[in-house]
Order: structure tokens, then C-alpha cells, then sequence
């Protein structure tokens, strides 16, 4: 028994091929079934059609009120709503190949806490011909970046199926519209198993992938790390800001230094921009998941726990280029080496005083 899950925005003229080729497959296999299309409300005659399959056919509409067009959230209020334990999950549009429905589902006869994808990627996956060089390397690109994630070889694909009892759906928290990559990383599921498929291309409508949906993915991914790696995904992409505010502060130092200032006053000048820079940036991207607080009062906090940080970063720089010819003849790298010193008491400062605030990822 198994509730099949098809999200949907703008596919009234894919619905009624789909809803019958899966109809044939489920019978051909006497699996019971029920399909559940869950439409974003999109201005078409969805409505209309399924409510005319409704009568031949296990299939129902729903159409969420009260949040955010979103593909992944489609999903979980389908799952919400399913009668069977069993939920597989397909995109409308025929990319996904009805006839492997069966074999997508058969894994879990045997071992119902696995999760099972229909792999593009596995001996024997493959994708449509059609396809351009820039979406295959897209798509290559998005699977390589979210393989850290999962043993998974397909991530991205949307075409799996689980048993429901092992996922929290009031813990998920998905953007976009790699719904699987969610489920994998946070459900209570036993490993991944894999049946290749060959993925084809649409023939009605056009694809909602779009750059707002590759920056979505960027976010959600950025969330599984964190879920997955806590603080050490923090971590990094907290040195990456640093790495961005370092260029700053170079500039600073050596436009300080072209306008007159002696070195060490241009080092101590350039910290303002560079540490202003830092702060904007982990207040959007690396701690954007934390409570947010008044910007005037947690710039002066970051500022403070930065000076604190700075006047090792300086006092290093300092002495090293006083006291060891070769610093003086190399700046750059005691500025390197300072600013290097003083990136994990930064980092421990924000964690713990200025973004402590924690939120779920």
C-alpha cells in the first residue's frame, strides 16, 4: 500500500498522462495506492482535471493555504496527509519513469528503514540525451557539493521513497526543492539504497529551475551542513568570511599607507572596515540562523570581542616585525600570521556571546 506524492505548480497538462500511466503500473504490479497531487496553487485548471480523474482514479488535490510557493514544502504537507506508511515520492512532468515504481519500492518489502532513490547516477542510471552542457554541469556541480551529505550517489534526485514513521516532519526545514537530500540527511532511516533509472526529459511545460532556485539550494545546503557538522560547519564558513574580510583589511592597510600613514597606524586603521565587513556578512550567512538582535548593539558586541582578538593579531604583528628582520622585510605575512592567531578566539567570541542565540538548522 503506497501513497505516491507528486508536487506540483503549473502541470495541468502533464497530470492526466501521469495519473494514468501510473494507474496501468500499479495495477500491472497489483499494488494498491493512493496519488495525492499537491498544487501550489498555480493558475491553471488543475483544480478541474484532477476532480475529473477523482472519479476513475485514486487521486486527490491538495492545495495548501497560508505559506510560501515551495516544492519541498508541497511534499510535506503531502506526507502529512498520506493514508499509507509507504510514500514515494515523483515529480509530475514524466521525467521520472512510472514503470520503475515497483522497483523503487520493492527494497522496502525487505528492509522498510532504508531510504530508496531512483538514481541517475548508479551503474545502469542514465539521463536524457537531450540534456545541455550547462545542465548536466549544473546538475554535476549540485551533487558533488551535497555529497558530503549522504553515501548517496544522486542527492539531487526526486524520485525516492521511505517509510514516514521514520522522519519528524515538524524537524524538517526545507527550502526549495531537493525535498530527498532533506529527508536523507534528517530522517531516522537505516542507509540509502539505489535503483537506477533513466531520467528523461519533459515534453510539457518548462523546468522552475532558475537562479532563485540554485541560490534556495545554496541556503538548504548550507543548513545541512550545519545540521550534519554542527560547529565545524560553522567554522568554516566562518573562515570564509574572514578570508573575504582579510582582502578589506589589506586594501585598507595599503591605501592607509598611500595616503600617508606610517604601517602599524594603517594596520590599526584598516581593522574598522574590515571588521564591519565581517560582522554584516556572519550576520547574514554564517550565523543567519540565529536569533536575530538590534544591529547597533551586536556590531558594538562583535567590535569589542574583535579588539580583543585584534590586540593579539596586532601585538603579534608588532613584535614580529620589531624584534625579526625577516617580518619587517615580509609585513604581509605577519599580518598573515596575526590575523591567523587570532581566528579562533574570534570565532569562539561570536559562537558563545555575540550570535548565541541558536535556532534550529
Amino acid at each position: 500500500m503506497i501513497t505516491i506524492v507528486v508536487p506540483t505548480y503549473r502541470e495541468a497538462g502533464n497530470v492526466s498522462k501521469l495519473v494514468d500511466v501510473v494507474d496501468a503500473v500499479m495495477k500491472d504490479a497489483k499494488l494498491e495506492y493512493e496519488m495525492l497531487i499537491v498544487d501550489d496553487n498555480s493558475p491553471d485548471d488543475i483544480v478541474e482535471i484532477v476532480a475529473g480523474l477523482a472519479n476513475s482514479f485514486p487521486v486527490r488535490l491538495i492545495q495548501p493555504n497560508g505559506r510560501e510557493k515551495d516544492l519541498s514544502l508541497s511534499v510535506v504537507d503531502g506526507v502529512r496527509e498520506a493514508r499509507f506508511e509507504t510514500v514515494l515520492v515523483m515529480d509530475a512532468d514524466l521525467s521520472h519513469p512510472p514503470e520503475m515504481i515497483p522497483k523503487i519500492v520493492k527494497p522496502l518489502e525487505t528492509d522498510g528503514s532504508r531510504f530508496v532513490v531512483g538514481s541517475r547516477y548508479t551503474n545502469g542510471g542514465s539521463f536524457d540525451r537531450d540534456w545541455s552542457l550547462w545542465r548536466f554541469f549544473n546538475s554535476y556541480i549540485a551533487t558533488m557539493i551535497a555529497r558530503p551529505l549522504t553515501e548517496c550517489t544522486d542527492p539531487m534526485s526526486g524520485f525516492f521513497a521511505f517509510n514516514r514513521k521514520l522522519v519528524d516532519l515538524d524537524k524538517l526545514r526545507p527550502i526549495g526543492y531537493k525535498i530527498g537530500l532533506e529527508l536523507m540527511v534528517r530522517g531516522e532511516f537505516s542507509g540509502v539504497s539505489e535503483v537506477a533509472i533513466q531520467f528523461k526529459n519533459r515534453k510539457v511545460g518548462t523546468s522552475k529551475m532558475n537562479f532563485a532556485q540554485q541560490w534556495k539550494y545554496l541556503r538548504h545546503l548550507r543548513r545541512l551542513y550545519l545540521h550534519r557538522f554542527k560547529g565545524w560547519a560553522e567554522f568554516v564558513h566562518y573562515g570564509a568570511v574572514g578570508a573575504s574580510g582579510f582582502i578589506v583589511d589589506v586594501v585598507f592597510y595599503y591605501l592607509s599607507q598611500f595616503i600617508g600613514f606610517e604601517h602599524q597606524i594603517a594596520r590599526a586603521i584598516s581593522f574598522w572596515p574590515a571588521v564591519s565587513w565581517n560582522w554584516a556578512l556572519n550576520r547574514v550567512t554564517t550565523f543567519s540562523e540565529r536569533q536575530r538582535r538590534p544591529k547597533a548593539k551586536q556590531w558594538f558586541e562583535f567590535v569589542v570581542t574583535s579588539l580583543i582578538g585584534f590586540s593579539v593579531n596586532w601585538g603579534i604583528y608588532f613584535v614580529l616585525t620589531s624584534k625579526v628582520p625577516f617580518f619587517d622585510s615580509y609585513r604581509l605575512i605577519a599580518l598573515i600570521v596575526g590575523i591567523g592567531c587570532a581566528s579562533i578566539f574570534n570565532f569562539t567570541a561570536s559562537t558563545l556571546f555575540v550570535y548565541n542565540e541558536k535556532r534550529a538548522n
